[in-house]
This record gives structure tokens, C-alpha cells and sequence, in this order.
């Protein structure tokens, strides 16, 4: 009878990459999918849908992305807090002049699989409001 050996991956192995990406200017719905797929792993050749084997990402200029169309002032973001009278909405154009950091984090989080690894993933992206960040040591 043969013996099955069995392989495991080792975590060490994982080089994490650090990308930088201004969005200074490009359109939202361009740019996200890039994102996610570098959180993901994607990218990489050694890409493993069941292991996190993707980069942190640093987002910069998030306050100057652009959407296309009429959605500046139709597009409509919502929270419920789970109580009555508890939904919050609030337009794309009061997004972006209060909290342009959340355009990006709900959009990619929107975009990447409802899975055990989605959070993981999240805590690698790191948006920024202006082309300021602490990351600068790391991407060179």
C-alpha cells in the first residue's frame, strides 16, 4: 500500500508587495478592479484562491476621483443601523467632501469575495486622502 504524503504551503513564503496608487483624476469604476486584484493576488503567478497571497495596496489622492455621468449627484449611499428610523443616506457628492477615503474601502470591499478572507484583505488597503502617507519607507 502506497503512503500519500501530504504538502503544505509554507506562510513564510508569501512576499508581500506594496503598490502604490494614485487615483488622482481616473475614473472610480477603472480603477477599483485593479485594486482588488492586487489585494487579492491575482497578479501573482503563484495565486491561490483559498490562501491570502495578496499585496498591500496605499491609495493616494482619493478626494480627486471622478465618476462618470450624471452619477455625482445620483448616486446614493446608504447605512442602516438596524434600528427604526436608523437608515442614513448620503449622496456621492457629500461623500467625497466629508469622507473620500470611504469611496474607495466600499467599493473595493464591494468588489471582492463575500468570504472568510475578505477582511484580511481589507486591513492590507490603505486610502488616503491627500498624496501624504507613512508608507513611503515600504514602497521603494
Amino acid at each position: 500500500m502506497k503512503k500519500i504524503t501530504e504538502t503544505t504551503v509554507s506562510f513564510k513564503s508569501k512576499n508581500r508587495q506594496w503598490s502604490l496608487v494614485d487615483v488622482k483624476g481616473k475614473v472610480l469604476g477603472r480603477i477599483l478592479p485593479e485594486i482588488t486584484r492586487k489585494l487579492q493576488g491575482k497578479h501573482r503567478v503563484d495565486y491561490t484562491a483559498n490562501l491570502d497571497m495578496g499585496d498591500n495596496v496605499v491609495v493616494i489622492n482619493a478626494e480627486k476621483v471622478v465618476v462618470t455621468g450624471n452619477k455625482a449627484k445620483t448616486k446614493i449611499y446608504t447605512h442602516y443601523s438596524g434600528y427604526p428610523g436608523g437608515l442614513k443616506s448620503m449622496t456621492y457628492q457629500e461623500m467625497q467632501k466629508n469622507k473620500p477615503e470611504q469611496i474607495i474601502k466600499l467599493g473595493v470591499a464591494g468588489m471582492l469575495p463575500k468570504n472568510k478572507l475578505r477582511a484580511k484583505r481589507l486591513t492590507r488597503l490603505f486610502v488616503f486622502k491627500g498624496n501624504k502617507h507613512p508608507y513611503v519607507d515600504k514602497l521603494s
